[in-house]
């Protein structure tokens, strides 16, 4: 062999391992399957040298797309709607069912695992070199590696659904027996957890975990005694005593859940003051995690503006005279400021009322 064609084979082996690196380290740091696509397609890019590539997954019943990502060197886009994915070309249904495409300017493979769960397609301009057999080589080890990411990860994003499912079960189960407390459905309370979270530019992976947090804000709930939970007049001091230890006991609840470990400072930590002189460890300032923070503040409206027995509800505007009030001594000034600007959005003040 000539060191020109060993130089060659070096220079692709190091390129077929580096890829398999990269895929390793993308299924380590990423934990949903939108997500994975997003940065499959960057990666293609990268590898592959071409100019766009496309990444589609079939539904369960492997019969519809049901996700698509795209790169194209400048814009990743994800689509999830029907009529974004009814404009795929028929060329990419067809390799989505499981037929491969090899063309100079065109790759499609379908990515099969025991079964058919979609389809990997990279291009090149006409203007760019045709395809190389070892790009096709190249394609089919990243497709390859790419289908076990895939996999994993959706059977842990199902782990996830079934978990969540039963837990959910769970609280209302308690709420139709009364043995949980009446605070808001946790669509809308998430809807303006979020709205908070985003006027806050918090990381995306901290708005899944507040999703999460809202999801079991309540868990503990199940532990608390009946008589103080359907109570109509205030509480003593040994009823509080036992509410105080609602957070901690949520947390025991959900911490066996290892993908909810990131989720339990959020649920622990959601009743301490900014001032310090909340509970269950009175943290103060950036001790407390923004989750908590975020909803401290959505906990505190959601509690003013519920009719109880034995206090008046506030109103909308009410409630947010209050928050500013304790602005900067029960709550974080930051999440007051951003809870202000989001009151001026008309979807925003839909939530609250």
């Amino acid at each position: 062999m000539s060191t020109k064609n060993f130089s060659t084979l070096t220079r692709r082996y190091r390129l077929v391992l580096s890829a398999v690196h990269m895929i390793y380290r993308l299924v380590n740091s990423t934990y949903n399957v939108e997500e994975l696509s997003l940065r499959l397609t960057r990666l293609l890019c990268q590898f592959i040298q071409a100019s766009s590539a496309n990444i589609y997954l079939l539904d369960r019943s492997r019969k519809k797309i049901a996700l698509g990502a795209i790169f194209n060197n400048k814009i990743n886009i994800l689509l999830n709607k029907k009529k974004e994915l009814r404009q795929i070309s028929e060329k990419e249904k067809r390799v989505a069912r499981g037929y491969a495409v090899l063309e100079k300017h065109l790759i499609g493979l379908p990515l099969v695992a025991d079964e058919n769960i979609g389809a990997v397609i990279v291009r090149r301009e006409k203007s760019e070199p045709s395809f190389s057999e070892f790009d096709k080589e190249m394609l089919a080890v990243v497709a390859e590696q790419s289908v076990t990411a895939i996999k994993n990860i959706q059977l842990y994003q199902e782990q996830q659904k079934i978990i969540l499912g039963s837990i959910r079960f769970i609280g209302e189960l308690l709420k139709r027996q009364g043995h949980a407390p009446v605070t808001s459905h946790t669509p809308v309370y998430f809807k303006i957890v979020k709205s908070l979270a985003e006027q806050l530019a918090v990381s995306q992976e901290e708005i899944d975990n507040l999703y999460y947090a809202s999801v079991l804000r309540d868990a503990g709930a199940i532990d608390v005694p009946y008589n103080i939970l359907a109570k109509t007049s205030q509480l003593t001091p040994e009823e509080f005593k036992v509410i105080r230890e609602h957070p901690a006991q949520s947390v025991q609840l959900i911490r066996p859940v290892d993908f909810l470990r990131p989720v339990l400072p959020i649920v622990l930590y959601r009743r301490e003051h900014y001032d310090g002189t909340g509970y269950p460890s009175g943290l103060r300032r950036e001790q407390i995690p923004i989750g908590a923070r975020i909803m401290a503040v959505v906990d505190a409206f959601d509690a003013m503006t519920r009719e109880r027995p034995y206090k008046m509800r506030l109103s909308v505007e009410g409630a947010i005279k209050e928050l500013r009030m304790n602005s900067g001594t029960q709550f974080d000034p930051r999440v007051i400021d951003a809870f202000i600007v989001c009151t001026g959005q008309k979807k925003f003040r839909n939530y609250l009322s």
